[in-house]
């Protein structure tokens, strides 16, 4: 029997989003443990309260630790926090079973589909842990990091099919900035997370161009019309999409300048390579530029149309110029909104 009341929390991953949760739930009163890659950073976590290579100027709560050992921040763990990369978690994951409480809450902030399997993240982690749905646990929505680490105003939505769970995730983590709202709907949280850093690259792509508003709500609208097609289409709730996880999420991963994924596809808007962009972003990837590709193969494997996604992953991965991308969607053949 899992406990109702987590207190004992570990995050495994400490970069910005990573460590914004562990803040999160700090501030909410629980104990956590931060496991670190590089010993450097969990020292510094450990010691100075901060990380600075992730999250500068910002003050980590006193009940916040960390360790490089991930056997030392997993003992005693009543959840478990994945905040690593989707497509490393497998591989991550796969170190830690071993090492998992067989009653923790597993617990993931990862929004993309797996490459190759083409898995959301629950079902990797279902996999890997070789745990039942219900005990996997998935935080999505408007999740800026630095905003939020800074203590503003946020929400987001937890979501299992194991509604105690949620609601357990739901008191651990809520605080006088941070609100979060439980759902059932797993498929559709997990879709729309990863669905919304393509549509991001795409808006990126349209500012490094030099186009507008009524671009970017043209995408954002549309691709949130793709998103909830693939998510029903894979038995998601339809109202889901209208949400925190679907347009909450897409809104501010397409519009603010924190976002990795706009940033990223702004660069290549402006006509640099995925080498130079990446080179730009301190050698990361963002997560869109790998998910494109995924979840292409998903929609082509269902049938579902899911043009924008399809053009990112032309231009990331088989040299398309963005602006000749453009055209071919706009000279896509006229249709009803809804079909």
């Amino acid at each position: 029997m899992f406990a109702k009341d987590l207190q004992r929390i570990t995050v495994l991953g400490a970069g910005s989003w990573g460590t914004a949760f562990a803040k999160v739930l700090g501030d909410a009163g629980r104990d956590v443990t931060i496991w670190a890659r590089r010993e450097s950073v969990a020292a510094e976590i450990a010691q100075e309260h901060t990380n600075g290579s992730y999250l500068p100027d910002v003050k980590l709560p006193s009940r916040i630790t960390a360790t490089a050992d991930p056997a030392a921040a997993l003992d005693g763990a009543q959840a478990v926090v994945l905040a690593v990369p989707s497509q490393s978690l497998r591989a991550n994951l796969s170190a830690w079973k071993g090492l998992l409480s067989p009653d923790s809450v597993l617990v993931s902030l990862a929004k993309g589909v797996e490459l190759g399997t083409l898995k959301r993240m629950s079902q990797v982690i279902a996999e890997i842990a070789e745990v039942p749905d219900g005990q996997i646990v998935v935080v999505s929505g408007p999740n800026l990091a630095r905003e939020i680490a800074q203590g503003q105003p946020s929400a987001a939505v937890v979501a299992c099919s194991d509604h105690e769970r949620a609601v357990a995730v739901q008191r651990a983590s809520f605080n006088s900035y941070f609100r979060p709202y439980t759902n059932t709907d797993v498929v559709g949280c997990e879709l729309g997370g990863a669905c919304k850093n393509v549509i991001a690259l795409s808006c990126g792509m349209a500012a490094g161009l030099g186009l507008g508003t009524n671009t970017m709500a043209t995408l954002i609208t549309r691709g949130l019309a793709e998103m909830a097609r693939l998510g029903t289409k894979l038995g998601a709730d339809p109202l889901t999409f209208a949400g925190l996880a679907g347009v909450g999420d897409l809104v501010a991963t397409c519009s603010s300048p924190l976002s990795r994924n706009r940033t990223f596809g702004e660069r290549l808007g402006r006509g640099e390579t995925l080498e130079q962009a990446q080179l730009a972003a301190g050698g990361q990837v963002a997560e869109g530029v790998k998910s494109c590709t995924s979840i292409r193969e998903l929609a082509m494997s269902l049938g579902v149309d899911m043009p924008i996604t399809d053009a990112m992953h032309r231009v990331c991965h088989e040299g398309v110029d963005p602006r000749k991308a453009g055209a071919e969607l706009l000279g896509r053949s006229q249709k009803h909104e809804w079909s």
